[in-house]
């Protein structure tokens, strides 16, 4: 079978950075409905339709077609005691994004009595490199269609 709109598509994805390091290893089977439900990213959906199992892909995305340029309004600066107990670099915190609604900004660094926040996302403004296996594609179920992800094992569960 063919990937194209409305199957269910299941790959392996090894991902790495531009400057080669490891992102994500591929091991895990990533599953998503295939069609434009926004479940992976619309270059990945165009580089795989018409592919079928057994099928591998190499692809570049630049940070436009990945998770975006860096914003630098997205780095935010509060003082330590506003700042919630037991929280360390790397950790992450929900705060209200330029918009208003909740956004995880992500704890870049403490220094003094500052704690340096960084809203974007961790792959932000980087170029990525994937590696991509499809080991399975099949017809998605009415229901799957109509909540326009998937259901079942690796999929959504209830």
């Amino acid at each position: 079978m063919k990937i194209e709109k409305d199957t269910v598509v299941t790959l392996r994805c090894r991902i790495a950075d531009d400057q080669g390091r490891l992102v994500q290893d591929g091991k895990q089977p990533m599953v998503y409905l295939h069609g434009g439900y926004d479940n992976t990213f619309p270059k990945i959906e165009a580089a795989l339709e018409g592919r079928a199992s057994g099928d591998e892909l190499t692809l570049v995305l630049a940070p436009a077609d990945a998770f975006g340029e860096r914003d630098e309004a997205l780095l935010r600066t509060i003082p330590k005691r506003e700042f919630p107990p037991g929280v360390k670099v790397g950790g992450q915190l929900e705060l209200p994004g330029p918009q208003g609604a909740p956004q995880a900004f992500t704890v870049s660094k403490i220094k003094g009595d500052a704690v340096h926040l960084d809203g974007n996302h961790p792959l932000a403004g980087r170029t990525l490199k994937l590696a991509i296996k499809v080991i399975g594609v099949r017809a998605a179920s009415a229901e799957e269609i109509a909540h326009r992800h998937v259901h079942g094992e690796h999929g959504h569960h209830h």
